[in-house]
């Protein structure tokens, strides 16, 4: 096992890089090499116009020119990076390539165990944490070729939707470092939306990887309950409602990890229903029945967020699709209710077996592990009941229609240090006012995806949201890609941070 160089809000020094220019249509400067796709990346490769170890080069420097900025990468494994580009480099050379991920630099989340690299979840409980072996969606990103070279930063334990923690800090929106880039997969967003890795991998709990990525002008993906299987990982203190999944610049890049990561496995009986379905896009996309829902029980959305989704449901009319409208879907109502008795019961359940956690723990989550230690079981059973009845009504609407079509978000991202927005569109919201839309997925163990769509008037990106049943994973990433291709974002870049790739 090498040795892990571990950082905290900063990282090492600025590196050479490389001088040798490369061929073709991709960037002149290695320093460059950074804004590329994973797909770009692997073409790259086969054509031999820049080699893994170039393109690690490149990242590496962009994360010192830009990280100390966002808090995006909280641990960072430069030196074992480097050996895994150099062998990736040698199968390129010898034409034992792995595959579409082979040589490709990846983040990964930090409430997910990466071996020997510290896994903190956010935590001062969990601060000198090494793993001694892969989550296994890491151990199949690494025997795919991927380059795995730092974790993303977190809220404690993944439990809120911002991203800030006793640690290492606040992490900031690239594209306005004033603003959070949402959570709890802050650090995962804020690393591919400005260079520093084409993409990451994280988790979603209630929409952790969804509403991030709709803050940052990505591609999010929360897959099928059991698509994507799971063993040695952190105790799940959101029992299944959590998966993994990836975040990218591009449709391509989030096909290409669902491609490597989603074959079933014994270790997780979820994910034996899935034992014979390979991951395999449609094309061409058959024509959807959509169901476009501006809001879900009156929840307030801010206008720009409802004009650009407006948008987006007329743009996939044009491209084929049925698309009809409701005003507001009450659908969800009672399971965003009964969503804040998961956490805290789970938080209380992981903390018990940490006998000195009281004042490790920050304020917040000491309040929300006695709330949920004084939860009395009824209530909890609740909700689990609230979850298998929207299962049941989400089945009858999705019996009339292929997709659910939603923002991902209700608000625009929120100053950096704050928790959560406290008006939307004028009017007063509680804690989850901005997170009313997404936790229909986690409850159901149904796929959604996030895709962007036109940002504000002040250039903040916009997402919106599909959801399909349980199994329609790659005919939502068909849908991505074809939105893709008519309405292209992935050559959208934060203007702070672009003024910084020439170096």
């Amino acid at each position: 096992m090498h040795c892990v160089s571990e950082v905290f809000c900063r990282v090492p020094a600025a590196r050479e890089a490389p001088s040798r220019a490369s061929s073709g249509h991709y960037p002149r400067s290695v320093l460059e090499l950074w804004r590329l796709s994973a797909g770009e990346l692997v073409d790259g490769y086969a054509r031999r116009s820049f080699s893994p170890a170039e393109v690690l080069d490149s990242v590496l420097a962009r994360v010192d020119r830009v990280n100390a900025a966002l808090t995006a990468i909280v641990t960072l494994d430069a030196a074992g990076a480097r050996v895994q580009a150099r062998a990736s480099e040698e199968r390129w050379r010898s034409g034992a390539a792995r595959g579409p991920l082979d040589g490709v630099p990846i983040t990964v989340k930090d409430n997910i165990p990466v071996a020997g690299l510290r896994s903190t979840w956010g935590s001062r409980l969990y601060a000198e944490f090494v793993p001694a072996i892969d989550e296994l969606p890491v151990a199949r990103l690494r025997a795919a070729g991927a380059v795995v070279f730092g974790k993303t930063n977190v809220p404690e334990f993944t439990l809120q939707g911002y991203t800030d923690n006793l640690l290492f800090g606040v992490t900031r929106n690239p594209w306005d470092p004033a603003l959070t880039p949402g959570g709890s997969s802050g650090g995962a967003v804020a690393a591919v939306s400005s260079g520093l890795g084409p993409v990451a991998i994280a988790t979603d709990g209630a929409g952790s990887i969804r509403r991030p990525a709709s803050h940052a002008g990505l591609v999010g993906f929360k897959p099928s309950r059991g698509r994507v299987p799971r063993c040695d990982g952190f105790p799940a203190i959101l029992l299944d409602f959590e998966t993994i999944g990836p975040i990218a610049r591009t449709a391509g890049d989030v096909v290409r990890v669902m491609q490597a990561i989603s074959a079933a496995d014994p270790r997780d009986p979820s994910s034996l229903p899935f034992a014979d379905r390979e991951f395999v896009i449609p094309d061409p996309v058959p024509t959807q029945r959509i169901l476009y829902a501006v809001t879900f029980g009156g929840a307030a959305v801010d206008p720009e967020i409802e004009a650009s989704v407006a948008a987006a449901a007329r743009n996939l009319a044009r491209l084929g699709h049925s698309v009809d409208e409701v005003a507001e879907l009450h659908l969800a109502d009672a399971m965003n209710e009964a969503w804040p008795t998961i956490a805290p019961v789970g938080l209380a359940w992981l903390l018990g077996g940490h006998r000195d956690w009281r004042g490790r723990v920050s304020a917040p989550l000491e309040r929300m592990a006695d709330a949920g230690a004084n939860m009395p079981a009824t209530r909890y059973f609740d909700a689990l009941n609230t979850a298998a009845t929207l299962r049941y009504e989400l089945g009858k609407l999705f019996s009339e229609y292929d997709l659910l079509l939603t923002p991902s978000a209700a608000a625009l991202p929120w100053p950096a240090a704050e928790s959560h927005p406290t008006r939307i569109a004028g009017r007063e919201v509680g804690p989850r006012g901005h997170a009313v839309f997404t936790v229909l997925a986690n409850a159901t163990g149904c796929p959604a995806i996030s895709i962007p769509c036109t940002p504000s008037a002040g250039g903040l990106p916009i997402g919106f949201q599909l959801v399909a049943p349980i199994g329609g994973d790659p005919l939502l990433c068909a849908l991505a890609l074809q939105y893709e291709r008519e309405h292209p974002w992935a050559h959208r870049w934060p203007a702070r941070f672009e003024a910084a790739a020439v170096a």
